[in-house]
């Protein structure tokens, strides 16, 4: 079910990107970067579903859910997505802003899962 959950949200980011038009056809309007953080707010959920379902399966003590340990980084990006999709309303640009930082956070290779 996690992973099912997950791919759909992930298809929603391309069938977002396609409609919002974030190429700048919107000029970066207000309502379009929110719709945009709103798809990937709900991939955000859509992760940490799948995280939780992957430590049910393994267990709460098993190698899996010792790598994930708190996941910070799943954690801070919900947040993260749900002050800019607030900030959106008022100002696209900071909020485009904010949704780069998550990218950011997420380019940075995590090797928790290698290293056990």
């Amino acid at each position: 079910m996690g992973q099912f959950v997950f791919v759909v949200f992930v298809v929603l980011v391309a069938v977002g990107t396609l409609c919002v038009g974030m190429d700048g056809e919107n000029h970066f309007e207000s309502l379009p970067v929110v719709l945009y953080g709103f798809v990937l707010f709900m991939n955000a959920i859509a992760y940490y579903i799948l995280v939780r379902t992957l430590i049910g399966l393994h267990g709460k003590e098993g190698a899996l859910a010792a790598a994930i340990g708190k996941d910070m980084k799943g954690k801070i990006s919900v947040y993260i997505y749900i002050v800019a999709i607030a900030v959106g309303f008022w100002n696209a640009w900071v909020a485009l802003f904010l949704y780069g930082v998550v990218a950011v956070i997420w380019i940075v290779p995590d090797k928790r899962i290698e290293k056990r």
